[in-house]
């Protein structure tokens, strides 16, 4: 199970190669060689970096969907919209394609910051924003999404 810890920063250069930090690169190390999948997020201005593993995962959820019934067939499209395989090369970055640099409006200085899935790719002024934005309403938000998790009596919350 594929589980990152952290949020770091990096420059990316001008061909759009990022390099990922070497934390990172660590724990990425046993999905590298099966490279990865790289696309724009749902609900943010963000890419989103998958495991080969993980998105193989997330298209078996997919594939179940009918693609006969119009709403199943606009989400796949939606959803895999943009979709490239990248890997990382000899130097340890990943070439951010054009469109979804675009798309995320990377420049400069990124934000790798660690997901239950893999990596979501910021624009750094995007995502102080969007973290300081919630933070008001961060507590609340657990509350709701978190609050009945621990339903198991041996279980520390």
């Amino acid at each position: 199970m594929l589980q990152l810890i952290g949020v770091y920063e990096c420059k990316m250069d001008a061909k759009g190669r990022a390099p990922m930090p070497s934390a990172l690169k660590k724990q990425l190390a046993p999905w590298a060689d099966a490279g990865f999948v790289l696309k724009r997020s749902v609900f943010s201005p963000c890419l989103e970096l998958y495991p080969m593993s993980e998105w193989n995962a997330v298209m078996g959820q997919v594939g179940q969907l009918n693609r006969f019934v119009k709403k199943h067939a606009d989400f796949i499209r939606m959803f895999t919209a943009g979709v490239k395989p990248v890997e990382l090369d000899g130097a340890g970055r990943i070439l951010i394609p054009k469109d979804l640099a675009s798309y995320a409006r990377l420049s400069d200085t990124l934000v790798f910051s660690s997901t239950p899935f893999g990596l979501e790719i910021w624009n750094r002024d995007d995502y102080e924003r969007e973290v300081q934005a919630n933070e008001a309403d961060f507590g609340q938000l657990a509350e709701e999404v978190m609050g009945r998790i621990n339903d198991r009596p041996n279980d520390v919350s």
